[in-house]
């Protein structure tokens, strides 16, 4: 059973494309880097809120072992290294982990 590990941060819209190239070219590729066993990937999402910029990462694991191989005991602390926290305005300190129970894909069907 797969394991989902989600993160919110926001930043300023001013801040949020250098924060967003900071994830794409330094955080997600160290993490990879580490080739932690049982890390899948990262989802990034993004959404506008008028005065600031909200960002969403899920990173898939198989097990909750694995991620206490990435993150450690206290495995619910979020990983926010300095170069994030110099361009976020707030996020959460502590990730949230959920099982995931079901993965339902759509492939249309060509005609």
């Amino acid at each position: 059973m797969a394991i989902r590990r989600v993160w919110h941060g926001w930043t300023t819209p001013e801040n949020a494309s250098a924060y967003e190239d900071l994830l794409r070219m330094e955080i997600v590729v160290g993490i990879a880097a580490l080739r932690i066993p049982g890390y899948r990937g990262i989802e990034l999402l993004r959404r506008e809120l008028g005065d600031e910029v909200e960002f969403v990462t899920i990173m898939t694991f198989d097990s909750l072992e694995n991620v206490i191989a990435f993150q450690g005991e206290d495995y619910e602390v979020a990983y926010v290294p300095e170069s994030a926290r110099k361009v976020l305005k707030r996020w959460d300190e502590r990730s949230a982990h959920y099982e995931v129970r079901e993965t339902s894909r759509y492939e249309a069907q060509a005609i």
